[in-house]
């Protein structure tokens, strides 16, 4: 077996001496890589004890943790952000860019409701009509979409079967009620006004009022127009004695029910999609820099309680040495866990929402604090 060198107490970086070369042209990280391996190897008992890892082994350990940190900072941001971020373009990369809360996709997902409740939404909406037939009262409307070559059904919002609007009948029903004055506006040339009958401004509701007092008269006193809607099966009231057409609105269920809304390509739809990249490492500040010193100690000692496993004991002459590859393991997934536990807790803390509820816990010490502070008592 070939005999591999192991740390001699000094390396060269070069670039290409990491497995992925993801940072091997910053010259941080360049200054950097030397210096973390002879901490490493430090950390791990050298020079009084011989460490079965060589440069290559220290700088992909130091490769690793600047990656682990930047991948911990960068999901962070995503799950702070991501809502605001869903449905931009994957075209440009997020970092050292600011990124700001929008209501884009809260908007986006109240057009739902605005579909629903009829005021807008994000589904187009037709309009159709149906022939009437003399004494004919049901009539077919999936028949109706089926010849109008319409494939998924349809789903019938609105069926225009009103009289003219009540306000055209504004005076209709209170002829000789004492607000039907518009002969005598007339006979003194102010019946060209709109609406004829005083000139004090009255509130809106009086209008609305009005407006609904006319169609419940046409509802109840006079012979009404209706219909009964029963999956898309259409009554109308009374029979028709007459022919002519009806006319609806309706939503393609095709469309309605398709939840692809936009097919631009490009566009971030999912977490993994979110541009983000590899960390700048000399962007990084000291705080981020020491973190991941740590992180790759801890990496380093699991690769050496790895090697160090290969054998348990050692013979040496006259006895043999047991290795302290468990020690090594249980130490290194340790400190990992630990040190993740902490960067996670600090970008927590750091978060939007524990930003603003800090600083108004910090109002309210002040304000408390500010109330304790005696008043000066005036002196004229």
């Amino acid at each position: 077996m070939a005999d591999i060198p192991i740390w001699n107490g000094s390396s060269t970086f070069a670039t290409g001496s990491t497995p992925f070369g993801f940072y091997d042209t910053d010259t941080a990280f360049q200054v950097d890589a030397d210096k973390v391996a002879n901490f490493i190897a430090r950390r791990l008992g050298y020079p009084l004890l011989d460490v079965e890892l060589d440069s290559g082994s220290f700088y992909a350990a130091f490769e690793e943790a600047v990656t682990v940190y930047g991948s911990e900072v960068f999901q962070y941001k995503i799950r702070e952000n991501y809502l605001s971020m869903e449905g931009a373009t994957t075209g440009s990369s997020f970092n050292n860019q600011l990124i700001d809360p929008t209501l884009s996709r809260l908007i986006a997902i109240s057009d739902n409701y605005g579909t629903e409740a009829g005021v807008g939404g994000d589904v187009r909406k037709y309009t159709g009509s149906i022939a009437m037939n003399v004494n004919q009262q049901n009539y077919d409307l999936e028949t109706w979409a089926t010849d109008q070559g319409i494939e998924g059904g349809i789903e019938i919002r609105k069926v225009f079967y009103e009289a003219p609007p009540a306000i055209l009948r504004y005076f209709d029903p209170y002829a000789g009620t004492g607000t039907g004055i518009q002969s005598l506006m007339d006979a003194f040339d102010f019946g060209s006004y709109s609406p004829g009958v005083n000139f004090l401004l009255m509130p809106a509701y009086y209008d609305v009022l009005k407006v609904q007092a006319i169609e419940f008269n046409d509802q109840i006193r006079r012979s009404t127009y209706s219909f009964e809607l029963v999956d898309n099966q259409l009554k109308i009231f009374p029979i028709p004695t007459t022919s002519g057409s009806l006319h609806f609105e309706y939503y393609k269920l095709s469309e309605k029910n398709n939840p692809v809304k936009n097919t631009s390509t490009n566009l971030i739809t999912n977490v993994g999609e979110v541009p983000y990249s590899n960390p700048n490492y000399s962007q990084i500040n000291s705080v981020g820099k020491q973190w991941i010193y740590q992180y790759a100690v801890a990496l380093a000692k699991e690769m050496l309680a790895y090697i160090r496993g290969k054998y348990t004991t050692v013979p040496i002459p006259g006895a043999e040495t047991t290795l302290n590859h468990a020690d090594l393991l249980a130490d290194a997934r340790s400190e990992k866990t630990a040190l993740l536990e902490n960067l996670r807790d600090m970008l927590d803390q750091t978060s939007r929402a524990s930003q603003l509820e800090r600083k108004r816990n910090e109002s309210e010490n002040m304000r408390a604090t500010l109330t304790d502070v005696p008043l000066t008592i005036f002196v004229g």
